[in-house]
């Protein structure tokens, strides 16, 4: 039988995780690889080198990249110009009048320089109404003159066409990009109706703007490393995840690179949704930290909430991404004194310098330095002994710029800088579950990345979750997650009916022609039509309100179903429900191309539970449940048997990542191998 593995890689802030897994039986294997932020590919293939030197076995290679996201966050992109209306050339820069919530009370707030001059903005007549009727044919000697000038002139790289209305009809836009490529067939050019029909024109002309803006280094980078995989012999499937889960070619993420910007966390999300189906656990609240961020979401009824709009940068996206809440919370973050205070975050060591104890001329100490002198990292055994931690360093650099300023020892400063990261880690959390109506009591936590294990328990115990969960292969968990992934392309059209004001067929018709183009995109991508599934979608809201709600429907399409159906999520959201007609705001399909999973094995419970191995050493570490160094049992988590249980202290090291378990808490392994962490004793 022909060997058949899958690898999936994801770059992290400061680790390159690589999984292979072998399909015919299940089995795994996990490589970590530095982050070289300044040629990304690099990484990627250092760590697919480590799992194997050739490629000719890998049906499947698949890679979750925050490539478009650094562009952004860095303003490294490309020199990109906008082409719109007439009159409405100022459309992207004046935005929208709020002040975002993280700076709602700093009355000096600055909004980031533009990634688009007004010098690059120019206006073309041209008009349709709001119908998509013609209004004024489009002057093509106009949209000729201003290309010339862009790319002549001034030596634009990328152009965003977006005119008033395409989303209703695109011919415009489409006859302007034509005009383009035959005058510059080099010329990276994005249209807003090609990435995204829905209104809204700054949110619609901010996320062509970006489409654009990241293209071209995107384009060269996934040419790059395809390049680099087909030198080691791969000849099978090359995708990229999505931002909203599921994946896609990587042609087609070529084509539409602003459904990657956030695809980092989404290996993650989908391999929650896998767990949570599995263990029959249907709300978990995902926990992952890596070396520079912690990203939270919701899995409710074993689905990840999706949302419609993401931000970057304070950049609007109209694209379908994973409803994650993100704060510079890591491993990497760097602890510092402010006016007296202890801050932990939001900067980051990242992979270059990293933290002190890497050795790698980091200066200022990080939480990763924190663990290591609360004593639950061994320095000698991290990354298996690949990468010895300098403990010293990372002592001396906490005792002389946090401890020495705060009065404290270095034990204590070090748990300050804990306890400061967790009070963020939780607010987070509480976000998405006490602030929206959840009881955290409801819900389990899955911890995961590099550091999620080791912070996790601890927020779980601080918010009063049900458990903590900690899967196999925690640090690679998002890309193990990725393995998983189906092929998925979202289509939307704008609608603005009011639900009832016209015939179910005509709705109907609209769902059918965007299930075509799901259909088409998901052929394309390699996928059999009997593979393929579609999921219909209306977002619905009172007629006058501002936000929508999306309801999943069938092939049925009763508007008084629908009716009643809208009412009960919205007075389960808001409290209320109304009379008022309700409006169909945005049709939408998402087309899904089914893959074969990754096999999670279960084992059979055994008539008598196995005895809890004996610990493969003892270390003196800090507990948070007594607030002090004590003595805690370290066991190699290989050696723990499935359906066995132990109590803490005791940390469970695999290696590129420790489980910390307190004193008031104890640890089982279930039938899948996973850890389950329960809080016990009176506050549990």
């Amino acid at each position: 039988m022909t060997a058949d593995y899958r690898i999936a890689v994801d770059i992290g802030g400061t680790f390159v995780d690589a999984v292979e897994l072998d399909m015919a039986t299940g089995a795994f294997r996990f490589e970590k690889a530095p982050t070289t932020p300044g040629a990304p590919a690099e990484g990627v293939i250092d760590a697919v080198g480590r799992l194997r030197d050739s490629l000719e076995d890998v049906s499947l290679f698949i890679h979750g990249t925050t490539l478009g996201l650094n562009a952004v966050l860095e303003r490294r992109g490309a020199l990109t110009a906008i082409l719109t209306n007439h009159g409405f050339r100022d459309i992207f820069l004046i935005g929208r009048g709020n002040v975002p919530d993280a700076h709602m009370y700093d009355f000096q707030y600055q909004r980031p320089d533009p990634i688009v001059r007004r010098r690059h903005i120019f206006g073309v007549p041209g008009r349709f109404d709001y119908k998509g009727r013609e209004i004024t044919p489009l002057d093509e000697d106009a949209v000729r003159a201003a290309a010339r000038a862009l790319v002549e002139d001034m030596g634009i790289e990328a152009i965003a066409v977006t005119y008033l209305f395409s989303f209703r009809n695109p011919a415009h836009e489409r006859r302007t990009a034509e005009i383009i490529r035959e005058m510059y067939p080099a010329m990276k050019v994005s249209i807003s109706s090609d990435i995204t029909r829905e209104h809204r024109e700054y949110e619609r002309t901010s996320t062509t703007v970006l489409d654009a803006y990241v293209r071209p280094i995107f384009e060269r980078y996934i040419d790059e490393l395809r390049r680099a995989l087909e030198d080691r012999a791969f000849a099978g499937r090359f995708a990229i995840m999505r931002s909203g889960g599921g994946a896609m070619s990587a042609e087609a993420a070529k084509s539409s690179p602003t459904q990657t910007v956030l695809s980092g966390p989404a290996g993650g999300l989908v391999g929650g949704a896998l767990i949570a189906e599995v263990l029959e656990q249907p709300d978990l609240v995902t926990f992952d930290i890596g070396g520079t961020s912690l990203d939270v979401c919701l899995i409710e009824r074993t689905q990840p909430k999706i949302a419609h709009e993401a931000s970057l940068e304070e950049l609007p996206l109209l694209i379908p991404s994973y409803d994650i809440r993100t704060i510079g919370s890591g491993g990497g973050s760097i602890a510092s004194m402010n006016l007296g205070l202890l801050k932990v975050g939001p900067r980051s060591a990242s992979a270059e310098p990293g933290p002190i104890c890497y050795g790698r001329g980091g200066t200022e100490p990080t939480v990763t330095d924190a663990a290591v002198v609360l004593g639950y990292m061994d320095p000698e055994s991290f990354l298996s002994g690949r990468m010895p931690l300098d403990a010293d360093g990372a002592f001396q650099g906490i005792a002389d710029q946090i401890a020495a300023p705060l009065g404290l020892d270095p034990v204590q400063a070090a748990a300050r800088i804990f306890d400061v990261s967790l009070a963020k880690n939780v607010g987070a959390v509480r976000q998405l579950t006490v602030e929206r109506g959840r009881d955290p009591s409801d819900f389990s936590l899955l911890a995961f990345g590099g550091a999620g294990p080791l912070i996790g328990p601890l927020a779980a115990r601080e918010m009063g979750l049900k458990d903590t969960i900690v899967p196999q292969l925690p640090s690679g968990f998002s890309a193990w997650g990725m393995l998983g992934a189906d092929i998925v392309d979202d289509f939307a059209q704008t609608d603005l009916t009011v639900l009832g004001s016209e015939p179910a067929a005509a709705l109907d018709a609209r769902f059918g022609k965007l299930e075509e183009e799901a259909m088409q995109s998901l052929l394309a991508q390699g996928v059999k039509s009997g593979d393929a599934m579609m999921e219909r979608q209306l977002e619905l809201r009172y007629m006058g309100q501002e936000h929508a709600l999306t309801l999943t429907v069938g092939a049925t399409l009763d508007a008084a179903d629908l009716v009643r159906r809208f009412a009960e999520a919205h007075e389960g959201l808001y409290g209320h429900s109304m009379e008022a007609p309700v409006q169909i705001l945005t049709t939408r399909v998402r087309g899904i191309g089914r893959t074969r999973r990754p096999t999670l094995v279960k084992a059979e419970r055994p008539a008598d539970p196995p005895p809890p191995p004996a610990p493969v050493a003892h270390r003196s570490a800090f507990d948070f449940a007594t607030r002090s160094m004590t003595s805690f049992a370290v066991y190699d988590r290989d050696a723990l048997e499935r359906f066995s249980g132990l109590a803490g202290p005791a940390l469970i090291d695999e290696g590129t990542s420790v489980t910390v378990v307190h004193s008031d808490q104890s640890v089982s392994v279930n039938a899948y191998g996973h850890l389950i962490i329960a809080n016990r004793g009176a506050g549990a």
